[in-house]
């Protein structure tokens, strides 16, 4: 099995045990983002804030690993109150203006450090 563990200081270190995105052949499987500023460590205030430091976080991921937001097959979204669904769906549309990913939203009680959101990815490897 041809694995490899991918990593970047310009998104959040993994707080656990686990790795920011694991590419396997030609995919690769991020893990879920929250909108933890990587500069700072902290975590952004507010649910637009946290969205796009989310969306940042996994376009630097993704770029280590090789790819891009464009070639995202699909995404999972959690959310801690689906009423946010329309705020979320709105920024998230925008980093995908053409053919979006397939894509899952689950609602949640609650996210690591009091997120609001949450995103993970599947990506093809387009190099």
């Amino acid at each position: 099995m041809n694995r490899h563990i991918i990593h970047t200081d310009q998104a959040p270190a993994a707080v656990g045990p686990y790795s920011q995105a694991v590419r396997v052949g030609d995919f690769v499987f991020t893990a879920g983002q929250i909108g933890i500023n990587p500069a700072t460590g902290q975590l952004q205030e507010g649910l637009e804030a946290q969205t796009r430091q989310i969306m940042a976080n996994l376009q630097a991921v993704l770029q280590a690993a090789g790819t891009s937001l464009e070639a995202v097959v699909k995404t999972t979204i959690y959310l801690t109150n689906m009423a946010d669904f329309a705020q979320v769906n709105a920024i998230y549309g925008g980093f995908f203006p053409q053919s979006p990913p397939a894509r899952s939203t689950v609602a949640v009680a609650e996210l690591p450090l009091g997120a609001l959101v949450e995103i993970e990815a599947v990506a093809v490897v387009t190099n």
